[in-house]
């Protein structure tokens, strides 16, 4: 299981939000790059990081913040927000991002996204509201049904989906395990849930699932987990 710790960048600071609404956001470090460091001390080795003000404007925005923590720290790295052309993908490859995760643009262009996974370790974000993707930074809500997105990129040199319940983001009441196990059903691909992890009985659910990974943001932040405690019980199945 991928342990994957969470970044959200607005205004240069790590910020959590609740259900993806940005009048939500509650500052807990003003310097992402320290925070970075201890998630990498506590024995993280991905770190996921997403650029909300990049995500609502559509192009990067905080991408001098990932670029100090790309270079200070040893963590593999994948970014979203704001990433709608290939230009920014190749900027955040070379800076060294791991991989760079698509979601508005892949919804958009799924041709595209396709396209770039040929060239660069991609990642599908799936956000959806009441099972439909949403877009632009949440704000928008579609009729593209999450299963049928997913369905698109199965076979593909995709590397991983990521995949939200926004109605549970930041809420701390539990993932939506069912919807994680459709999506990874539907496209065969490694598959991270995100949204709504709340106690260290989450992971045991994740793994009775067979979920591949996990993305662990406020209830780490709001003291809920114990990362050392996850890394030792659940990181020897990290790949």
């Amino acid at each position: 299981m991928q342990i994957i710790p969470a970044i959200d960048l607005k205004e240069g600071c790590a910020v959590r939000l609740s259900q993806g609404l940005m009048e939500s956001a509650k500052v807990y470090a003003k310097n992402p790059l320290e925070l970075a460091k201890h998630f990498e001390e506590l024995g993280a080795e991905y770190l996921h990081i997403v650029d909300l003000d990049g995500a609502f404007a559509g192009e990067p925005k905080n991408r001098k913040v990932i670029e100090g923590i790309c270079k200070d720290s040893k963590l593999k790295i994948e970014v979203g927000g704001g990433i709608r052309n290939e230009e920014t993908i190749k900027c955040y490859h070379d800076l060294g991002v791991k991989r760079v995760i698509l979601g508005s643009a892949a919804l958009k262009n799924p041709e595209f996204a396709l396209k770039m996974a040929e060239k660069y370790a991609v990642v599908i974000g799936i956000d959806a509201k009441e099972g439909k993707v949403a877009t632009e930074g949440w704000a928008e809500s579609g009729s593209t049904l999450a299963w049928e997105f997913a369905e698109l990129f199965k076979g593909s040199k995709v590397e991983a989906i990521i995949c939200t319940d926004i109605a549970r983001d930041g809420m701390l009441n539990g993932l939506n395990i069912d919807f994680t196990k459709t999506i990874q059903e539907k496209s065969s691909l490694f598959t991270i849930a995100s949204g709504g992890l709340s106690n260290i009985g989450d992971f045991d659910k994740l793994e009775v699932a067979g979920i591949d990974g996990v993305i662990v943001g406020k209830a780490f932040y709001e003291g809920r987990i114990d990362l050392v405690e996850v890394f030792g019980k659940f990181g020897d199945r990290q790949t």
